[in-house]
């Protein structure tokens, strides 16, 4: 299949694209919006929520279908079946800058990974937060600025992080008993005008996938870090990347609009593409004490 725009719906900041039980699921950030699509013939996309804070990502709850451990506004809930939701948790931020939540994702074993970032994304002021049922959260990772990510590996010992305003993609260890992070080490540095780096995936072979917003590409690096392939998309801010549908081979990719003086006609797209590598389905959380 070619490069083949997903539905006729334009996205001010499409991200979180994620394959949950046979479903593309991805959010319009700022919006609030919840979207899902079968991914298997192009067609609209289907508002699941809205919420009226921004939606950074979810993830599927363990053991209960329908429900969400989400990142909300400054914090993370719980987004139950019917409409319901429980706030879990509330992520510190800078006191003196209003902040939100970015993208989020939940890791092989079970626990949620959460950025943060001021609205007009002062450097420094980011955090990755780990979260954990029934503990404090964890900030993990600070002095960031855009944090996008995080990827895994499909056995939860190698993460993934893009600072995107500075172009960087970091490389972790990850503990997979406590989630503890060591031997940070630089992955992927992109020059001006390459675009930077936002939402990623690791495929089954171990590749990273990475959408280059403001550079009309989505790239991929093999696990020692060398650009083995990029595609180039009739959008000019690509921001998130999943692997799902037939065979779980086609490559999913969201844009975003937002900012553009003059958005192209395919500009906060959805596009899809299939590819030689298989991806996985998303992880889901392990949240034991949900409601």
């Amino acid at each position: 299949m070619e490069l083949t725009p997903w539905s006729g719906e334009r996205l001010e900041l499409g991200e979180g694209a994620r394959w949950v039980g046979g479903r593309l699921v991805l959010v319009d950030l700022l919006a609030g919006r919840l979207l899902t699509t079968d991914g298997v013939q192009p067609g609209e996309l289907r508002e699941v929520r809205r919420l009226d804070v921004p939606l950074g990502a979810v993830a599927p709850v363990a053991g209960r279908p329908g429900e969400w451990l989400a990142a909300t506004g400054t914090g993370v809930e719980v987004l139950h079946v019917g409409g319901g939701r429980t706030a879990v948790a509330a992520l510190p931020g800078p006191a003196a800058q209003p902040y939100r939540v970015n993208d989020a994702v939940a890791d092989p074993h079970g626990r949620f990974w959460v950025g943060t970032m001021t609205y007009v994304a002062v450097p420094g002021a980011g955090t990755l937060f780990r979260i954990v049922p029934g503990e404090a959260p964890v900030a993990a990772v600070t002095g960031l600025t855009i944090p996008n990510g995080p990827a895994f590996s499909g056995d939860g010992r190698t993460m993934y992080l893009a600072d995107t305003t500075l172009g960087e993609i970091d490389r972790f260890a990850v503990d997979p008993a406590t989630g503890e992070l060591h031997g940070r080490e630089p992955f992927a540095r992109l020059a001006p005008g390459e675009g930077l780096p936002d939402g990623m995936t690791v495929d089954a072979a171990g590749h990273l996938w990475v959408a280059l917003w403001g550079g009309s590409a989505v790239r991929r690096y093999r696990p020692d870090g060398v650009l083995d392939r990029e595609l180039r998309l009739p959008a000019r801010q690509p921001t998130s990347v999943c692997l799902g549908g037939p065979g779980m081979r086609r490559l999913y990719i969201a844009s975003a609009n937002i900012g553009l003086e003059s958005p192209g006609p395919l500009d906060g797209a959805l596009f899809a593409v299939d590819v030689e590598t298989r991806g996985t389905e998303a992880s889901a959380v392990i949240w034991t004490d949900a409601p």
